[in-house]
């Protein structure tokens, strides 16, 4: 089977996606596990292999072929690793995770990378997109995949940290949509919860993010073994890029904090206002309470009784009263 036709679809049985050697930035030839150490052996040639959730059984020979170190080959078989970066002898093992936006959920994997002076080892785990086009593109600049597979390298992690960005775009249109819900003075609880989802999902997008930076800072620094110096500033760049996700979303995280802030602020004005309208027509109602009440008293010229004029009066006064109350709190904007 053609080593880039099974890039199309996720492999079964067999976990091995893609096995090429490269010599001088050139593809030479697709590649056998079994003939993978045999390749190693000729100068200036390394190997490129991509997996899909291998299974134990290829992972040992694997380890074989490349000379890789037991703790690595265990932490490549179990996924749900923490993104870090090992040293074992004269190799290196990362391990990132991707992230994939589905029916507006992030779903998370995980890649793990053996990267050594002849060779880069990608195995995936979860939700992660095809590195098919990312290999494609690399072949397509000899001048610098012939600069061995730390350029392959490079290609990956700037792929999974513009997989964070494209999803950082697309929860800043959803951010634009929940701002405007929010600075509303009604109570939306669909909105307050739309929001929480949202902060949870940045934190969880930057809590990838964060790991990232520093394994690309890392790899800036040190294992200059590895890692060319003339790589050193695409590496900087795929930290740069990762960097800006941690910031934008840490400044949407606390903006959606905010106009949920807001959002408490203005219902509470609103329900401030609802209760001074209640507190004005209380005290306008007050004045005929207070005035009628009196009826209940028991005095000689009591309205009614034996004023002639009594009623009118107490009516006409208490109808004044309430229009002056009436004039004198809606002017002052209670009412």
């Amino acid at each position: 089977m053609n080593a880039i036709a099974k890039e199309d679809k996720k492999p079964s049985c067999d976990s091995v996606i893609n096995s090429v050697a490269y010599r001088d930035g050139k593809r030479l030839q697709d590649v056998t596990t079994e003939d993978i150490s045999e390749v190693l052996k000729e100068p200036g040639t390394f190997v490129w292999l991509g997996l899909w959730q291998p299974e134990d059984s290829l992972m040992r020979t694997i380890q074989e072929e490349f000379g890789l170190h037991d703790l690595a080959i265990e932490d490549a078989l179990t996924a749900h690793q923490r993104p870090k970066i090992e040293q074992y002898g004269d190799s290196l093992f990362i391990v990132i995770h991707t992230a994939q936006l589905v029916d507006d959920k992030i779903e998370y994997g995980e890649t793990h990378l053996f990267v050594g002076k002849n060779f880069l080892v990608t195995v995936r785990h979860g939700a992660s997109s095809s590195y098919k086009h990312i290999r494609a593109r690399a072949e397509e600049c000899p001048a610098m995949l012939a600069k061995g597979p730390a350029y392959a390298l490079y290609c990956v992690l700037d792929l999974v940290v513009d997989n964070y960005l494209a999803i950082i775009a697309e929860y800043t249109k959803q951010f634009d949509n929940i701002e405007q819900k929010m600075f509303k003075s009604e109570f939306d609880q669909d909105a307050v919860q739309e929001v929480y989802k949202l902060r949870r999902q940045l934190l969880s997008l930057r809590n990838a993010a964060v790991p990232a930076e520093d394994i690309c800072n890392q790899l800036s620094h040190h294992y200059e073994e590895l890692i060319p110096k003339s790589l050193r500033a695409y590496i900087r760049d795929v930290q740069d890029h990762a960097h800006q996700v941690i910031t934008v979303t840490d400044d949407m995280r606390e903006m959606l904090a905010n106009a949920m802030h807001v959002n408490l602020a203005l219902v509470s004005v609103h329900q401030n206002e609802v209760v001074q309208r209640l507190a004005g027509w209380g005290a306008i109602l007050a004045i005929p309470t207070v005035v009628f009440s009196l009826y209940g008293m028991n005095f000689k010229n009591m309205p009614e009784l034996n004023d002639a004029f009594g009623y009118p009066i107490t009516v006409g006064v208490t109808v004044v009263g309430c229009v002056l109350l009436y004039w004198k709190l809606k002017k002052s904007g209670w009412l």
